[in-house]
């Protein structure tokens, strides 16, 4: 470890020196990880990617990417780009990045079974908003969304996700 990750640990998530109140997914943390079992992988994931909603909060750092209208991420295994990033419209199941809710207003991504997805082993698991405190997400790492902004700029190429 060293002092650029990210830890997960059963008190919070480790950062910077501070230690962040965090939910993880609905089905604990597994090292089994599969599509749909709402788990948060166990390992050692790095960070490939920030996105952003541009209308609603200015860039946390100068490599956020903008989420536009119609982009979306693929959650069906059966799809050529499962585990990616796509535009609608998109026949495939898929979830929409741009909500109605802020639950993506700042999605911090990891390499969770990319870039080279594995059929059924489970897609996206991001770093964004709790729904509020003490609820699970999908598999995602949930925060109080101040604390997620106060982690996004301080990130650097070397920052990862360890889960244990």
């Amino acid at each position: 470890m060293t002092p650029y990750d990210l830890v997960l640990t059963p008190r919070g998530l480790r950062f910077g020196g501070r230690l962040f109140p965090c939910t993880i997914g609905r089905g604990g943390i597994s090292a089994r990880k599969r599509e749909g079992d709402g788990a948060t992988p166990t390992g050692t994931h790095r960070i490939v990617g920030m996105l952003f909603r541009p209308d609603r909060i200015a860039p946390p750092t100068d490599w956020a990417v903008p989420i536009r209208p119609g982009d979306l991420w693929s959650d069906d295994p059966k799809a050529e780009d499962y585990n990616q990033m796509v535009r609608g419209p998109y026949a495939h199941s898929h979830e929409t990045l741009r909500r109605a809710d802020p639950l993506y207003d700042l999605v911090i991504l990891t390499d969770w079974n990319w870039p080279y997805a594995v059929a059924g082993r489970g897609s996206a698991i991001f770093i964004h908003r709790w729904r509020r405190p003490g609820y699970p997400t999908e598999g995602c790492i949930g925060l109080d969304p101040q604390h997620l902004a106060w982690i996004a700029p301080r990130i650097t190429y070397q920052t990862r996700l360890i889960v244990r």
